[in-house]
């Protein structure tokens, strides 16, 4: 079972991707069950609300799905949680040790984009970035959990994320703030899906990233320096997580900032997946020079 929202921005339908009795998959319209796929959803059971609904047959075909966009599985989190430096390689190409404990930032919410949303490289950047992530969406209020049961218990389902960072601003220079160089706007592309935590392995994930087409990233969540558990049960000692909550696990090596590659130019092609959560799209131009798709 897959968990999509569809339409134009601000008006998406909340959609379940399965396949049907021909095992042809199908998007199935929930609008009968919920108006969006968002906290207060999660947290009251929707999931396995979908998967009974879906299981009696109750929802019909969304016939024009295949025509709608995509936009992101969940609604506009209250907060993105993302932490930096979670994989060895990636940290040492960055010219960083391997952190002993989780490094911690936000990125504000309205930066969550659809998957296949054109996306702005700001009008001074010169050193915009991908970083392929394993989003984690949780499902339930979690504060002070006393173990890793507890903390992957929390975990609604998975999607792939783009931590697009631009690193001019992030790092030591003219603003040198990562703050500043990871809320710009379309930042934090989501999805195409929710897969919801019990059909997932997240200890195995292969992530990828190409640019025009092009390998860039090719690792897996295997070679995260702390798993899933760990990071949700280390933030619940900092901060509330809410339902619907966006938790980004850090990125493989393979980004540009290594000094390998180029930087995102005007007009590149970024493509972002995780085995079993899908891949994402995004064709960047210069916020100012064309109005992108939203």
């Amino acid at each position: 079972m897959k968990i999509a929202r569809l339409g134009e921005l601000g008006r998406e339908i909340p959609v379940v991707i399965a396949a049907d009795s021909s095992g042809t998959e199908q998007s199935y319209d929930a609008r009968a069950l919920t108006d969006t796929i968002d906290g207060p959803f999660l947290a009251g059971g929707g999931l396995e609300t979908l998967r009974k609904a879906l299981a009696d047959g109750i929802l019909p075909v969304l016939e024009n799905a295949s025509e709608l966009r995509i936009g992101s599985p969940i609604a506009r989190p209250n907060n993105v949680v993302c932490i930096g430096m979670n994989y060895a390689a990636h940290a040492a190409e960055s010219g960083a040790l391997p952190p002993t404990i989780p490094v911690v930032f936000l990125k504000p919410s309205n930066t969550v984009a659809g998957p296949f949303d054109a996306s702005p490289i700001p009008p001074e950047a010169a050193k915009y970035d991908w970083e392929v992530e394993l989003g984690v969406v949780i499902g339930r209020e979690v504060s002070y959990l006393s173990s890793l049961a507890e903390a992957a218990g929390a975990v609604a389902g998975y999607v792939v994320a783009n931590d697009l960072s631009e690193r001019e601003y992030q790092l030591p220079g003219a603003a040198g703030q990562w703050t500043k160089g990871k809320s710009l706007p379309k930042s934090t592309p989501l999805g195409p899906w929710l897969v919801p935590a019990g059909e997932v392995d997240a200890t195995a994930l292969t992530l990828k990233t190409w640019v025009n087409g092009e390998i860039r990233q090719d690792s897996s969540t295997s070679d995260q320096i702390f798993d899933v558990p760990t990071i949700i049960h280390h933030l619940s000692q900092y901060m509330v997580l809410e339902p619907g909550d966006v938790v980004l696990t850090g990125t493989p090596a393979g980004v540009a900032m290594s000094g390998r590659f180029p930087y995102i130019q005007d007009g590149d092609v970024v493509e972002a997946e995780i085995h079993g959560l899908g891949r994402q799209r995004q064709e960047f131009f210069r916020a100012g020079t064309k109005q992108g798709a939203s």
